[in-house]
């Protein structure tokens, strides 16, 4: 009964197995779950899904096989499933609110509730369409779909119009992690750890378990041996473009830059507008008293740091192109000349854009960047971010 679900996650995108279908069943066969839907549910996310990635491809599967219980009659509902009364009470103490068993108990208690919901099953024989006492859509019916009832149950709808149900039993509580959506902090966190060198560095103050047992079997007694944290010896350049056009995509770029203070150690920032000058910042506050010239930056950090911009490249042309284009001040040389000398001095270098791939080729400044940069510019996705993850990584 189980093959349709897992044609479904193969047809959704998720790259699930034989093996691992297989595992699901054995483990449906010893009974890891039963009577339990959010058990059921975990239990076959944990098998079938390998990539969070997939979580989302994973959910709409799911929903796919197991809804649409609008399209099932009433005569099929009462021959086919035969649900212990016990094990739907408990099912909803488990999940209910108190507010919302406080409006089952208005309604006469759970097994009025259970009562009526499977006699007006046996009553009803056809789809039914507004009213008050069918289960269906719309109307004030407390079963079914698109309709209002201050205290009624939500069945085989999406979405809430009156904010009234009882319980919601087949909403979504899971949240997007598609590879083709914007990020969030924890999402970009994900994609940055392809980036990693690892490293051991400072005190010896973590077990080395393996040295542990090589050296007390050596010596016939117990010798603890330590040895030092392995953290991420990854050094990272971060170069950020703020203001103008920027300005739509300040959330996210905060959560890049967050998430990336979170996973690099040795990372260094600065801020610039549309395009490298002679001069960077730190504080945008300060951005014309306090400058730090690009020259200095290059001489402090060496080729071994890992150099990323993030910017729309969404400028006019005479900015990357020639003297004096830059809209805010002289520039006495182009910017393409510092993003040349930028890459020259760190050969790992990325450019991550917050505009989606397919607006690009409508930007000419965008197309000039990407010729700078040979090509490696990125889209802000968690797809786009691990790709450049992987280039930095070579």
């Amino acid at each position: 009964m189980f093959l349709p679900f897992f044609e479904s996650l193969r047809n959704h995108g998720v790259p699930v197995t034989l093996r691992e279908f297989l595992a699901f069943l054995e483990g449906l066969a010893k009974n890891l779950t039963t009577y339990d839907v959010e058990a059921f549910y975990y239990l076959a996310r944990t098998v079938m899904v390998k990539d969070e990635r997939n979580l989302d491809k994973f959910d709409r599967a799911f929903a796919a096989s197991f809804s649409g219980l609008d399209q099932i009659t009433a005569e099929q509902v009462l021959e086919a499933v035969d649900i212990p009364g016990d094990w739907l009470k408990k099912l909803a103490e488990k999940h209910l609110s108190e507010d919302e068993k406080a409006a089952i108990e208005a309604l006469g208690g759970f097994d009025k509730l259970m009562e009526t919901l499977q006699q007006r099953l046996r009553e009803q024989q056809k789809r039914h369409q507004g009213g008050s006492k069918w289960i269906g859509t719309a109307g004030t019916s407390p079963f079914g779909a698109y309709g209002y009832n201050p205290e009624g149950v939500r069945i085989g709808q999406h979405e809430s119009r009156n904010q009234r149900a009882v319980k919601v039993w087949d909403k979504r509580n899971f949240k997007n992690l598609d590879d083709t959506v914007e990020l969030g902090t924890r999402n970009i966190k994900v994609a940055l750890k392809r980036l990693r060198r690892w490293a051991r560095s400072g005190a010896a103050d973590e077990l080395d378990l393996d040295g542990t047992i090589r050296a007390t079997a050596e010596h016939g007694y117990l010798d603890v041996k330590t040895r030092p944290e392995r953290r991420n010896a990854v050094k990272v350049l971060l170069f950020l473009d703020v203001g103008g056009s920027m300005d739509p995509h300040i959330r996210l770029v905060e959560e890049l830059f967050s998430a990336a203070r979170a996973e690099f150690k040795h990372l260094e920032y600065f801020y610039f507008h549309n395009c490298l000058y002679e001069g960077v910042w730190r504080d945008n506050a300060r951005r014309w008293d306090a400058q730090t010239p690009t020259f200095d930056v290059m001489r402090t950090y060496g080729a071994d740091y890992k150099c990323i911009f993030v910017g729309d490249a969404s400028m006019n042309p005479y900015e990357i192109a020639y003297p004096g284009g830059a809209n805010e001040h002289w520039n006495a040389e182009a910017g393409q000349v510092w993003l040349d000398r930028a890459r020259a001095q760190w050969p790992n270098h990325l450019w991550i854009n917050p505009v989606p791939e397919k607006y690009w080729g409508y930007t000419q400044s965008i197309g000039m960047i990407r010729e700078i940069f040979e090509d490696r510019m990125v889209p802000m996705t968690l797809a786009g971010i691990e790709q450049g993850m992987k280039e930095l990584g070579r």
